[in-house]
């Protein structure tokens, strides 16, 4: 049986994923297309999580000036000195409408899913964290990668899909059904008081065209 949201308030995380200069804004080196777009509804889902009292977590990237620490096919760019999300840089930094609060923790990751080589899964554990949702970009890489091992480490994830964004609504609607047909819940934000509140068993889709 679901627990009333309240209730489940304490085992209950947001993360937010790679909202970054870097990836957000117009003139950014990996500009994602649909990212600036989706930030309002970030911001009322964070609002959402903040009044509820759930952990919020704002997932980044950083890396080294070299590039020495990112995945190999991106080490070019780094020795052309056009390195995205450098520690320390201004393109590292979360976009201001989504500035972190104080006690909100920041997860730095090298690689696509914020669980690789991170402290990310101890954390949510320690916190008592069964139920993961998630937003940010981008579609194929970033939000897949998080939820895709989030479900393979057993956690409950939900996917709040106009939170997330990719280069195009295609790419979107390809990634969310495949995540739906692996058993991901991936709602738009009007609907995550529903998701919640459902079973979380029987998520599956049925293989229609998924909603963007």
């Amino acid at each position: 049986m679901s627990l009333p949201l309240k209730e489940a308030a304490m085992d209950t995380a947001l993360a937010v994923i790679d909202m970054q200069n870097d990836f957000v804004l117009p003139d950014a080196p990996l500009r994602v297309a649909g990212a600036e777009a989706s930030v309002p509804v970030i911001r009322a889902l964070l609002d959402t999580a903040r009044k509820r009292g759930w952990h919020v977590f704002h997932v980044i990237r950083e890396h080294l000036p070299d590039g020495s620490d990112v995945e190999a096919f991106r080490m070019p760019m780094y020795g052309a000195g056009q390195g995205a999300c450098v520690s320390g840089a201004p393109g590292a930094s979360i976009v201001s409408a989504l500035t972190p609060l104080p006690g909100e923790k920041i997860i730095r990751k090298r690689r696509f899913s914020a669980f690789f080589h991170t402290e990310f899964d101890l954390v949510l554990r320690r916190l008592g964290v069964r139920t993961l949702v998630l937003a940010g970009t981008q579609y194929p890489n970033c939000v897949r990668g998080t939820a895709v091992d989030g479900m393979s480490l057993d956690y409950r994830v939900i996917v709040v899909t106009d939170a997330c964004s990719a280069q195009s609504e295609e790419i979107a609607a390809a990634n969310i059904r495949d995540m739906r047909n692996m058993s991901i819940a991936c709602v738009p934000l009007s609907d995550l008081d529903a998701a919640l509140a459902a079973d979380p068993a029987g998520t599956r889709d049925d293989g229609e065209a998924a909603r963007a």
